[in-house]
């Protein structure tokens, strides 16, 4: 119960459209991770059918795709987040935030690992896509529709098809 706390405190406190708690229990976001933490315990002790029904069940009725593989830290909050895709060998930081249509996917030509390690305190803009096995790096900010293939440092803003550091 403590996660659900800490989702509930961070959200509210990154969206100033709420105006008490129990509102956080309507966003597709909270509940796909209600479904993702579920499908995730199945995962990990090998139920991996059940794994993948829960999490298609999750995406059904949220819009959002979690791969119950998927490494999330604390603090995720996925903001109007219908479309957001997030693969099977993704990792999370802590305190993020991801607006909707975003993909954090591989580009299909690799096996093992192909999804993107996610830092700590960044911000992933509406239809940004960042794919591969890339590196996001610490207070990174991912402007709307950027297109991210290589590794971002930290302390850093990109925007552009392919992404670049913002002047």
């Amino acid at each position: 119960m403590n996660f659900i706390r800490k989702e509930i405190v961070f959200i509210m406190e990154n969206d100033p459209s709420l105006k008490r708690w129990y509102e956080v229990l309507l966003f597709p976001g909270f509940k796909a991770l209600i479904y993702y933490k579920i499908s995730r315990f199945f995962y990990l002790r090998g139920f991996y059918f059940l794994s993948r029904w829960i999490c298609y069940k999750g995406r059904r009725k949220t819009g959002i795709e979690i791969h119950p593989g998927a490494v999330i830290g604390d603090n995720l909050f996925i903001d109007h987040g219908m479309g957001v895709v997030i693969g099977e060998t993704c990792k999370i930081g802590n305190n993020v935030v991801i607006y909707q249509g975003v993909t954090l996917g591989g580009t299909g030509k690799e096996s093992g690992k192909r999804h993107p390690n996610i830092g700590n305190n960044v911000f992933i803009g509406a239809g940004a896509k960042i794919l591969g096995n890339i590196n996001i790096g610490n207070n990174v900010k991912i402007g709307a529709g950027a297109v991210v293939l290589d590794d971002v440092i930290d302390n850093v803003t990109v925007v552009g098809v392919p992404a670049r550091k913002a002047k």
